[in-house]
């Protein structure tokens, strides 16, 4: 059994295998109830969630893919563009949610997600966790050594390096993953080792991630939005989700002890503020 089946093993989600927009994409889909669609975070994959996926498809019915270029997905058979990820997105939905549904998406699937927002209005709700776009991308320099080291030669040392960064306590979520961790870690070096994945993560960067959405198309985001977010993220600072939901009225949650990867680091609090977010989306609030 390879990282990535060891991975879903005991999941409750199929693996489907959809082509949309032109890219062949490996999907994650389980449960049942209002669809929730989870797009994660750069050089990741669906398993990603792994920790917040059980307990969210008691509620909801789970659409989890990997990211154009990512995981399992191909990247189609021209270089990736926004308007082909945006209609991807949009393909992913009307194939696999029977309604409009939450759509989640964290760092990069967070930039992802705004952008097809701020075009679309049949989404139950959009909540953005750690999200880039909302700032130009100004990483501090040893965040952006590790992650240039990890994508020049990703192994066991250079993949600790990068994710003590990207945790609040490494040490503690290797514990709690316990034998889960070596196949997670497997499956995200070996990604990462592939020419067609590193090309996919710096075009998808580049369109989504490292600058700013316009506040003209932030603007135009008229779903219910919430922010969730670890309070000791390193990539994109607490204050940025503070001044965008000031800005937007969007409810801010912040969570302790965790850096960019909430639903990793401390999923009970994430699904939490998640159902919070979902309660509440009018109101401004920290959840903490």
């Amino acid at each position: 059994m390879d990282a990535r089946e060891r991975l879903l093993a005991g999941l409750p989600v199929t693996e489907q295998r959809l082509l949309l927009a032109g890219i062949p994409t490996t999907v994650l889909a389980g449960g049942d109830g209002t669809p929730v669609v989870l797009l994660h975070g750069p050089g990741e994959f669906a398993a990603h969630w792994l920790r917040v996926i059980s307990p969210l498809t008691r509620t909801h019915l789970v659409v989890a893919p990997d990211l154009p270029g990512h995981g399992a997905s191909g990247a189609g058979d021209a270089p990736l563009d926004p308007e082909q990820v945006l209609g991807w997105l949009g393909e992913l939905i009307e194939r696999t949610c029977p309604t409009p549904p939450v759509l989640v998406g964290r760092v990069l699937g967070g930039a992802i997600a705004a952008r097809f927002a701020g075009r679309h209005r049949d989404l139950a709700h959009l909540v953005l966790v750690d999200t880039l776009g909302l700032t130009p991308l100004r990483l501090a320099p040893r965040f952006e050594l590790a992650v240039q080291r990890f994508m020049a030669a990703p192994n066991e040392h250079s993949y600790d390096r990068l994710m003590g960064l990207c945790s609040f306590d490494l040490d503690t979520l290797v514990e709690q993953l316990g034998e889960q961790w070596e196949p997670f870690a497997a499956y995200a070096i070996d990604r990462a080792r592939t020419p067609a994945v590193q090309a996919c993560f710096g075009s998808l960067m580049a369109q989504f991630g490292t600058q700013p959405i316009p506040p003209a198309e932030l603007s135009r985001i008229a779903v219910p939005t919430a922010l969730i977010w670890g309070r000791h993220d390193m990539a994109t600072p607490l204050r940025v989700a503070e001044e965008a939901g000031a800005r937007y009225g969007w409810p801010l949650h912040v969570i302790e002890d965790a850096a960019d990867d909430p639903p990793i680091e401390q999923p009970e609090a994430f699904l939490r503020a998640l159902h919070g977010a979902l309660k509440t989306p009018a109101a401004q609030e920290t959840a903490r």
